[in-house]
């Protein structure tokens, strides 16, 4: 049973989501291990720690091993969004995966990240950079070529949210939050008033915590909040502590009456949410509050306007501890209590339990666990839950752990669920969920449209376009019940076109699949003519028009595979200081270890290099700024990683070295060591003698190629 849409007025549809877990690189690979109960809190071996340069922390007694990590936190797509080398080496593992994860949450909900058809906002936050402290802050290389403004944006929390806006062109606010744990929950509640009040139309809502420190495990300490066995035993009798993991999580959310206008797929509705704060009136400023955990419940529930006894899951804050596991399970009583008799109605579980404590990203962690429990009408296994804490009234309270897989059935109310997540400092946040309502039945597909169907696929580069197809036909053959002309139009309407491209012609999952296996060109003469034709065109480069394909059609925009992003290394470790020897060592040195530890792709073979002291003297420069051992005279600053921040260095260093003011703009029109050197010899031109510039002009002629301006 779901509610009419016409009693769903004024409330939030979840149209998309992606992430990036400990054990799952996406939300389908997180529910299968939800539902398995697997614990992707993984114990390193003495091997693992010594890779990662932990070997003595081993021997350490009071060392627990314990890690929730995402893979490959090291990799990113730089060259997909433009990002040039040396930036994605400084720019912070969060701010990549968070943009990464943005642009597959909108393909998700079925739509060009780059090209969405309303004012699209973005609200999120992260962690402090630790790279920034531990990694690059302790690069002696980095330290002595590095702007540290450019350091700071790309590691701070202000560029999180305005670099995916500027990257995929997004016009709507764009807002970093930042209120520890609660962060992801707050900025998905922040999300909601902005759709509701009018601010926007799509809205970005999540965040992202890497910790780089947390890479090898942690140190138990008596009294703190992380688990002495590398295991959060939420609600339990041994719970000790949490496991603080990594991650990232991104919902794309919409006004109900818009996504069932666009005919989106809902995965779930957002009836109310709510944040406040502790206030001053608790033990001390990080601890948790009873009265204030209660109010931000019971509020959400009064925005949502349900009854409180149809709510049939809590995803708790759970972390598992000895202060905050009791005051959390005393709140929700007194928040229900006032609202319905009813005790023990509602299972309770925490994903911390199965991917650790994702600190900014806990919150939209257990959101996207709670909304794949809505959809699959399942609610998987609280982990590690074998005997009641004692401190905790679960006879009186709403809840009770759910230990097993087990089927979410309805009790003549649609399925409800409250998301609950509490930050240090006070700031609580807490969502209500509705499973989605019926889609509204839509009118007869007409005869004239036939069975054939257009499958487009495109990607930059020919790996990922490989990667793309593959996914795609093995999405088909576990899906045969897909409609195909609603992936047809995803496909088409939701997708950029890029340059390396595929087209099927096929008439249901099944042939596609099949298509898609062996793509070839040619198999389009046989397939319906005007598919065929336009697939043929679009090979050649020409776009597609989703109007003129699906004229007198209305389809729906289905989840479907997304961009298969790339993944190439980009890391700085910590090197070149030691401290109990000297704060800096030699230069030399350092560009060596540099070069050891990360090196730069060869230059092209047709790189030519600077010829005559003027172009070397530029040359110079530009390997000082960018922090490179060579420079070729036609590479472009632009591509070897320079930024607005970086040419402002460039530009005072030129000054200084060679006693000439160049304007900003003739480096970005002509960005090469040779055309700088040219425009030096311009600049000069009036300050020097004629002896002197017909030198310069000779020098610069007497080149292989070159050509005196």
């Amino acid at each position: 049973m779901t509610h009419p849409l016409d009693e769903l007025e004024g409330t939030i549809a979840i149209v998309g989501m992606a992430g990036r877990f400990p054990g799952a690189r996406g939300v389908a690979e997180l529910w299968r291990n939800l539902r398995a109960g697997v614990e992707s809190v993984r114990t390193l071996s003495r091997e693992e720690m010594a890779a990662l340069g932990a070997g003595r922390a081993a021997d350490d007694p009071a060392w627990v091993p314990a890690v929730a990590m995402p893979d490959g936190i090291d990799e990113f797509d730089a060259p997909f969004f433009g990002i040039s080398h040396r930036e994605a080496e400084i720019l912070d593992p969060q701010h990549r995966l968070f943009l990464e994860t943005c642009w597959t949450a909108l393909e998700d909900a079925g739509y060009d990240p780059e090209s969405p058809a309303a004012v699209t906002a973005v609200f999120g936050g992260a962690t402090t950079s630790t790279y920034l402290l531990f990694n690059l802050a302790r690069n002696a290389q980095v330290a002595a070529t590095v702007d540290p403004l450019q350091l700071i944006v790309g590691n701070a929390v202000d560029s999180l949210t305005t670099r995916v806006s500027y990257k995929l062109n997004l016009k709507g606010a764009s807002q970093s939050v930042q209120c520890a744990c609660s962060t992801s929950l707050v900025a998905v509640h922040l999300a909601c008033q902005a759709l509701l009040n009018q601010e926007c139309d799509v809205a970005l809502a999540g965040g992202v915590s890497i910790n780089v420190g947390q890479r090898a495990g942690y140190r138990f300490q008596e009294d703190s909040i992380l688990a002495p066995d590398g295991h959060c035993r939420a609600f339990d009798a041994e719970a000790r502590g949490t496991v603080f993991g990594g991650g990232a999580g991104v919902v794309v959310l919409k006004r109900l009456e818009d996504a069932v206008r666009d005919r989106d797929t809902v995965r779930a509705v957002i009836r109310g949410s709510a944040v406040n704060n502790d206030g001053g009136m608790k033990v001390g400023y990080t601890a948790p509050s009873v009265e204030g955990q209660a109010g931000v419940i019971a509020e959400a529930l009064s925005v949502a306007g349900i009854d409180a006894g149809t709510i049939g899951y809590i995803e708790g804050h759970g972390t598992g501890t000895a202060l905050g596991d009791p005051i959390e399970i005393q709140a929700l009583a007194k928040a229900f209590r006032a609202r319905t008799p009813k005790r023990g109605f509602a299972a309770l579980g925490t994903v911390k339990a199965n991917i650790g404590h994702l600190d900014i990203a806990a919150g939209i962690a257990g959101l996207i666990k709670t909304v794949l429990a809505l959809q699959h009408g399942e609610i998987p296994p609280s982990l590690h839950f074998e005997r009641p804490n004692p401190r905790i009234d679960f006879a009186a309270s709403p809840v009770y752990v759910n230990r097993e897989l087990a089927e979410w059935k309805r009790d003549g109310a649609p399925r409800r669920a409250g998301v609950s997540s509490f930050g240090f400092g006070g700031t609580n946040a807490h969502v209500i969920l509705e499973e989605a309502p019926a889609p509204p039945a839509l009118p007869e597909r007409l005869a004239a449209a036939g069975p054939w169907r257009l499958l487009a696929v495109s990607a930059k580069t020919p790996d990922a376009l490989a990667a793309a197809v593959r996914n795609l036909a093995e999405h088909f053959r576990a899906h045969p019940e897909t409609d195909l002309g609603d992936a047809a139009f995803t496909l088409i309407a939701g997708r950029q076109e890029f340059a390396h491209r595929v087209a099927v012609v096929c008439r249901d999952a099944a042939s596609a699949a099949a298509a898609l296996d062996r793509p070839d060109p040619g198999t389009l003469a046989g397939a319906e003519a005007r598919l065929a034709a336009a697939g043929r065109r679009w090979l050649a480069g020409e776009p597609l028009d989703p109007e003129t394909l699906f004229a007198g059609e209305e389809r729906r925009r289905i989840p479907l595979p997304t961009y298969p992003f790339e993944r190439h290394r980009y890391w700085i470790e910590p090197s070149g200081i030691d401290p109990e020897g000297p704060a800096m060592p030699a230069a030399e040195a350092v560009l060596e270890r540099a070069q050891t530890l990360h090196p730069r792709p060869a230059l092209p073979t047709a790189c030519v290099a600077p010829r005559g002291e003027l172009e070397e003297r530029v040359a110079a420069v530009w390997r000082q700024v960018l922090g490179m051992e060579q420079v070729g005279v036609h590479d472009s600053f632009l591509d070897l990683g320079g930024d607005s921040l970086l040419a402002t260095r460039l530009m005072s260093r030129l000054r200084e070295e060679l006693a000439v003011d160049l304007p900003m703009d003739r480096l970005f029109a002509e960005p090469t060591v040779a055309a700088v050197a040219a425009a030096v010899v311009e600049a000069r031109a009036g300050q020097v003698s004629e002896e002197d510039l017909a030198r310069m002009l000779a020098e610069i002629g007497a080149m292989p190629g070159g050509e005196a301006p």
